[in-house]
């Protein structure tokens, strides 16, 4: 779970800033699922350029909650989360500084997503927020206000939860977090399994993926495996800490993500199989497959180019889709090119009527 936030400050010397506003959307890695958004009275003036910045002014601020009154909501909706921020040094800085003031001890593991972005995005001009989202055509309102540069950041940390294939982003914030009894920990993983189409990862107590699965129900799938009284699933068992998921949408990216992922983080609990490769071309070099999202209005695509697969991933605004290079900045880069090839002209040879656009 992750809380996503952004904050505004007066401006100012370091650590005698004050906070304006603060926006945090709690985020379980699909969706929002609860939001805290508000001005903050800073009890000091703003700084004129970042009046100019922001459009927040010291008027606007006379009848907001003080830090101290909004403290409590803040604790709680950040409990038991990994903090993800654009520039998390600077929020989680400035929030220890109020906390500390108040002489209240808040620590929280964080992520950046600008060296995210770096790491996973490489090559782009810029790893400002609004000129990255710019890039990857992620929509931007409120500029330089808490909740419109929260919700971008919601956004592509969606989008780097996509691309992060060797799952790190996972594994390293699951590892922090241990508050289930024994006792209660399967029942309490199942009800928080969702009956949706996805892969899911066993996660052992520090973080790391130890087996990998797929369905068309999840919680159906998990079920099944706690149920199994093989010597394996019962070592998954034994070890399981936590499960977490992705959606996947379709039955191609259900397989497609299943099978790369086997590949890439090589599960221990996990069957090696042995895969018989495909040599053969498509018979177009250059297409676009457009499958089923996992939401309403959003597309599943993957990116054919001069006869090798180049990424998978998901886009809800058509000039994404129709820009190339944008679509390539969005999707998920394929290591396992044959892999992804056999497996998507396998479906292609028992699923015609798909929506392919030619370039």
């Amino acid at each position: 779970m992750y809380a996503i936030l952004d904050i505004e400050t007066t401006g100012g010397k370091f650590n005698e800033e004050g906070i304006t506003e603060i926006a945090i959307y709690k985020f379980d890695g699909h969706s929002i699922v609860d939001q805290f958004v508000s001005l903050v009275n800073p009890e000091k003036p703003i700084q004129q350029f970042v009046v100019k910045l922001t459009g927040i002014n010291n008027k606007m601020l006379r009848n907001a909650p003080k830090f101290f009154e909004v403290a409590k909501r803040i604790v709680e909706i950040t409990k038991e989360v990994t903090l993800v921020a654009h520039n998390a040094e600077f929020d989680t800085r400035i929030l220890k500084t109020e906390f500390d003031r108040l002489g209240f001890n808040y620590e929280r593991n964080s992520i950046c997503t600008v060296e995210l972005s770096r790491k996973l995005i490489p090559d782009e001009k810029s790893y400002s927020l609004g000129k990255l989202c710019k890039s990857l055509g992620i929509p931007m309102s409120d500029r330089h206000r808490a909740s419109g540069d929260a919700l971008a950041t919601v956004q592509l940390f969606k989008l780097l939860l996509n691309k992060d294939t060797n799952k790190d982003i996972t594994q390293n914030s699951i590892k922090y977090f241990d508050n289930r009894n024994v006792k209660n920990k399967i029942n309490a993983i199942l009800d928080g399994i969702p009956i949706k189409m996805g892969v899911y990862y066993i996660h052992n107590k520090e973080g790391k993926v130890i087996f990998i699965g797929r369905g068309n129900n999840l919680k159906s799938e998990v079920t099944k495996l706690f149920l199994k009284q093989s010597k394996r699933a019962i070592k998954i068992q034994e070890r399981v800490d936590k499960v977490s998921y992705q959606f996947s949408g379709n039955e191609l990216f259900n397989k497609l993500k299943y099978q790369l992922e086997l590949e890439t983080l090589k599960p221990k609990y996990n069957f090696k199989k042995k895969k018989k490769l495909t040599i053969q071309q498509f018979s177009h070099p250059n297409f676009i497959i457009e499958l089923k999202g996992r939401e309403i209005e959003e597309n599943a695509l993957i990116l054919i180019e001069n006869n090798e697969v180049v990424g998978y991933g998901y886009t809800n605004l058509s000039f994404q889709e129709s820009k190339i290079s944008i679509l390539k900045s969005i999707l998920t880069p394929i290591e396992h090119k044959e892999l992804a090839k056999t497996i998507i002209k396998n479906y292609l040879k028992s699923n015609t009527a798909l929506k392919i656009k030619r370039f």
